[in-house]
C-alpha cells in the first residue's frame, strides 16, 4: 500500500524549499500547532513565527508543542487571521500558511468563513516580501466549507499575474472532499 502523501507534507515542502534561517513567517490558523513548530524549526533562533487562532484549546495546544520541543522563536495569539496585519510590517515576512476549515479533531461547526479569510489573504499577500510564499490549505466537507473553498480559489484566479504565480494541487484519486492545496509565489 502505497503511503499518503497530503496537504500538510505538500506544505512543509513547499515552505522548506522557501523559508531560511532569521525570517520571519506566519500561522494564520495555529490548530494543533504542527506548521507553527515546523516553521519555528525552519527560522531557527534568529527567526520569528507568529501564529493565531480564535479557539482557546488551538492557542494552548500550539504553545505547549511549542514549549516540548524546546521553541522560543514563536508567539502565540488568541485572535482572529484577520487582524494579521497589526502583527507584522508590510513587506517583512517569508511564508504565510493557512489551514481553512476546522481544527482536527474538533467542531466542525467552528470553522473559518469566507470573508474573514479572504481578508486575511489580501492583508497577508501584503505582507509577504518579494520573493515571499504562502501556502493554503482548503479543507471543506459536505456541510461546509464549499462556499468559503469557492470564494478562496475565485479570489487567487484574479491576483495580477505580474505580481504572483498561483498554483492549485487536487488529490484527484481520494474520495470524501480531500483537501485543496494551493501555493502563492509573490514577485520581486
Amino acid at each position: 500500500m502505497a503511503s499518503q502523501f497530503g496537504a500538510v507534507q505538500l506544505a512543509h515542502a513547499f515552505l522548506a524549499e522557501n523559508v531560511k534561517a532569521g525570517d520571519i513567517c506566519i500561522d494564520c490558523t495555529a490548530g494543533r500547532g504542527n506548521d507553527t513548530a515546523f516553521l519555528c524549526g525552519l527560522v531557527g533562533e534568529t527567526g520569528k513565527v507568529i501564529a493565531f487562532d480564535i479557539q482557546p484549546a488551538a492557542v494552548e495546544s500550539t504553545r505547549e508543542l511549542l514549549e516540548k520541543r524546546g521553541f522560543a522563536n514563536g508567539e502565540v495569539h488568541l485572535e482572529s487571521h484577520h487582524r494579521i496585519d497589526e502583527y507584522a510590517e508590510e513587506g517583512t515576512v517569508a511564508a504565510i500558511v493557512f489551514n481553512f476549515g476546522w481544527l482536527p479533531g474538533g467542531d466542525h461547526t467552528i470553522n473559518t468563513k469566507r470573508d474573514t479569510s479572504i481578508e486575511a489573504i489580501e492583508k497577508g499577500l501584503r505582507l509577504l516580501k518579494p520573493d515571499g510564499v504562502m501556502s493554503l490549505s482548503i479543507y471543506y466537507g459536505r456541510d461546509t466549507g464549499t462556499e468559503e473553498r469557492d470564494a478562496i480559489l475565485e479570489y487567487l484566479e484574479r491576483l495580477p499575474v505580474n505580481e504572483y504565480t498561483a498554483l492549485v494541487s487536487r488529490f484527484v484519486n481520494r474520495p470524501n472532499c480531500p483537501p485543496i492545496s494551493v501555493r502563492v509565489y509573490k514577485g520581486k
